[in-house]
Formats: structure tokens, sequence, C-alpha cells
């Protein structure tokens, strides 16, 4: 198990900073957590931690290079619930997250559904949101089968927080060898599944891992709430039962990335540790 870290240490800087923050904790993995089409103010004037799929791929690898870090996956954590629409991060943002993590050579990019904004999104029935699902994926699909690239959906929304929906989708998309799962332990939790479920459901498809545990007072959230984007606590001092979901993925075979979504640096830090234990002992 590779265990990398969030490209979000430190609120308000710029991906360099993060990336040498990352590297100080002694972490060797990261990933392209925020990213955007064009232009961003926040990353020209250096207060966002975000990179262009527009950009360049090398000023990306280079920055990796710098740090001594290798860059594990991109992210493209999209909106497919709501209607499509250019302000909405979805189908075309997956697809360039997807030409961006082949010419990194990086081999996984991440995906999920979000949790509906509009009217629309909400009234959607259970059968219109997986087939929502599929649809806006289809194409994203046809790109990671041609450039090499496997395309991984995280429970973060109403769906994909459920083992069986997961699995409506997974099965209309087929495509074993490009589509898979990235466990979110907090996330999954959180949406009121456990995480050991999606180990036994999914065993062989979970090629990524993003750790994050949750306090007991977030009991009352469970199944009300689709994803947070970062663990406030250290792995360990939550409910999720992170060690046994290490040792469920040791018996499956698991052997990938993984990526510590926590906030703070000593939060950081002390989940490595924890995680590097729970690992050895499984």
């Amino acid at each position: 198990m590779k265990i990398g870290c969030f490209a979000l240490v430190d609120p308000f800087t710029p991906l360099e900073h993060q990336f040498a923050r990352v590297r100080e904790l002694g972490i060797g993995y990261v990933d392209i957590t925020d990213n955007h089409d064009g232009a961003s103010l926040g990353r020209e004037f250096g207060f966002a931690a975000t990179a262009s799929l527009d950009g360049h791929p090398e000023a990306l690898r280079a920055m990796a290079r710098r740090h001594g870090l290798t860059i594990s996956a991109v992210c493209a954590h999209a909106n497919l619930l709501d209607p499509a629409s250019p302000e909405r991060y979805g189908t075309a943002q997956i697809i360039k997250a997807i030409k961006l993590a082949h010419f990194l050579g990086v081999g996984e990019v991440i995906t999920t559904e979000g949790d509906p904004r509009t009217a629309f999104g909400h009234g959607l029935s259970e059968a219109e949101r997986v087939f929502s699902i599929v649809e806006k994926l289809q194409t994203p699909v046809e790109w990671a089968k041609a450039l090499g690239v496997r395309l991984l959906l995280e429970p973060h929304g109403p769906v994909t927080d459920s083992v069986s929906l997961m699995g409506a989708v997974l099965e209309r998309l087929g495509n074993e060898d490009v589509i898979g799962v990235c466990l979110d332990t907090g996330n999954a939790w959180l949406g009121g599944a456990e995480p050991l479920e999606f180990v036994r459901a999914f065993g062989p498809r979970i090629h990524h891992v993003h750790w994050k545990d949750m306090p007991a007072e977030m009991e009352a959230e469970r199944g009300k709430r689709f994803g947070c984007g970062m663990g406030l606590i250290p792995l360990g001092d939550g409910v999720v039962g992170i060690e046994r979901i290490v040792q469920a993925l040791a018996e499956v075979g698991f052997a990938g990335h993984t990526t510590l979504e926590v906030a703070g640096a000593e939060a950081v830090r002390v989940s490595a540790e924890r995680l590097r234990k729970f690992a050895t002992q499984a």
C-alpha cells in the first residue's frame, strides 16, 4: 500500500507550497487535487492550490520532481446529477483530466457524481440518477480506454454512497479493465454505508483509497450528508474503523495508491504513522 496526501495541506497557498509540505511530512506521493479549465485568478496570484486542465503537463511533472514526489492520481470530482452546463464540472472536465493523466504518465483519474444542487437533480428517481451518471461517463470511458487510464468512481453522492447503486452504475458501464472504485472511507460511512461492505462487494475493483476518519458526533449526519472534502481528525481517532478496513483491503490483495484526506499538517503526520502501523500489522 502506497501512502499519499491531498495537495491541500495549508490553506490559501499555491500548489508548489503544497507539494513542499507533503514532502516535509515524509510522504512521497501526491495527487492533483483541485483543478479547472483555463485560467484561475487564485492560481495566478498564488492563493489557490489548483492546476489548470489546459496547462502543459511538464510543469506539473517538473514540480513533482523538484520535491521528490510521485503524482498518483488526478481528481475529477464532478456534478453528474444536475443538468449539464458550462459552469458545472462534468463530462468535458473529466475527459480533460483523463488526457492530463495520460500525458503525466499517471494511471488513475478519480471522479464521482456529487450531491445535486438543483430541483431537477433532487427530483430524479433512483433509476434516473443511475442513468444520468452512466450517460455522462460514457465518453470519458472511451477516452480512458483509448489512453490507458483507469477511471475510478468514489463514494461521494446519493448513488455512489450506496453499495447496490454503485454496483448498478459499474454494471451499466461495463469495461471492468477501465472502470473501478476509489474507496473513500469517510464518505462511505457518512453516506450511511459501511466501508467494509465496499471492500467485500468490490475488492478487486478497488484501485485507490481516500482515507479519512469521522468523529462520533457525526453519527447524526449519516445517510443525510453525501461526502466531505477533508477529515478533521487523525485516522484512528474516529468511529469509521480504519484498522479493520486496512486489514480487509490486505485480505483482498490491495496494494495500490492511497491518499490522506486529512486537514492539518499534524493530523496528516499522525495519520500517516498510524496507517503505516496498521498496514504492517495487516
